[in-house]
């Protein structure tokens, strides 16, 4: 694993190949394969660059030495990202604006990155085994930013949030986003080493009352994306 970091001026030169002729306009941004690395070295398993390497590149790489460049920027990235998180150091996503005349950040893509990445290491909930409600907690925040969320509740034909509480939560996530990057790489990692989690009181389900007493499904109360870090 190579430790050094990149530096800004490499992050640049990686961002012009990555839009080059070398990859025909199929490369992944730079904020997408932020996240699908910070999940692919996350995860319950390695995942080899002969499996995240493509999906980065695209179907339109073209052999040459920019291809090569790139290749060997992001294989530094991905060790980078493996070493920060495992010295439990914060990753500072790489956003970029909505549009040019936004000063909103662009979560949603980066989140829908991170699940994507997910998935590259096989069924994570499957994996989790008798975690995977844990899991499923960690992970809500990136359902929430991405919207998967919103559409499984109005799906369901659940309420879902007000636009004020709905704009409050995301904010928060947002804010939070490099703790629960390395919450999700604690988790594997836990598992990992084979460590139990333990609760002080047994876990509530996502449908059942709510253990606060409130009269509210777990879910929509005291397990809302608002409360599950």
């Amino acid at each position: 694993m190579t430790n050094e970091a990149l530096t800004n001026a490499e992050l640049d030169r990686l961002e012009e190949l990555l839009e080059s002729e070398a990859f025909r306009g199929e490369a992944m941004r730079l904020d997408e394969i932020q996240a699908m690395l910070c999940a692919v070295v996350s995860g319950p398993r390695e995942v080899a660059p002969e499996i995240w390497l493509p999906e980065a590149f695209g179907p339109g790489r073209a052999p040459g030495p920019e291809a090569r460049e790139a290749e060997a920027l992001l294989r530094r990235l991905h060790d980078e990202i493996a070493q920060s998180l495992a010295d439990k150091e914060t990753v500072a996503p790489v956003l970029y604006p909505i549009d040019e005349d936004a000063a909103e950040y662009d979560y949603g893509t980066w989140a829908d990155a991170y699940v994507f990445g997910c998935g590259l290491a096989g069924d994570w909930y499957e994996e989790a085994g008798n975690h995977a409600d844990d899991l499923s907690e960690l992970l809500e925040p990136m359902f929430l930013l991405n919207g998967m969320l919103r559409e499984d509740v109005e799906a369901s034909g659940e309420r879902w949030f007000s636009p004020a509480e709905e704009a409050r939560l995301v904010a928060e996530v947002q804010d939070g986003l490099p703790e629960i990057i390395q919450s999700l790489y604690d988790f594997w990692q836990s598992k990992k080493q084979t460590v139990t989690i333990r609760r002080s009181e047994p876990k509530a389900g996502r449908n059942d009352p709510c253990p606060c007493g409130s009269g509210k499904k777990f879910k929509q109360c005291c397990g809302r994306p608002d409360r599950l870090n």
